[in-house]
């Protein structure tokens, strides 16, 4: 089950979980970072690394910030 970023990385970008990515799976966009689902290894390195508390596991992803696992997966085909 792959990683998503969520709002709290909104403005921030801080980058240290694209440093430890093995794949370089976590993209940039104006806003945030993003995970393509598809090359995402759920090797978890990301989200310890992020200072914002804003990675989770698809699946335990924060109610209020649901509709980020689509903005994720979106933000991937382009």
């Amino acid at each position: 089950m792959p990683y998503v970023i969520t709002e709290p990385c909104i403005g921030v970008k801080d980058k240290s979980c694209v440093a430890v990515c093995p794949v370089d799976c976590i993209k940039e966009a104006d806003d945030q970072l993003y995970i393509d689902p598809s090359e995402c290894i759920d090797c978890g390195l990301c989200e310890p690394e992020c200072p914002v508390d804003a990675i989770f596991m698809e699946d335990e992803v924060p109610e209020q910030w649901s509709k980020y696992i689509q903005i994720n997966a979106d933000y991937a085909k382009k």
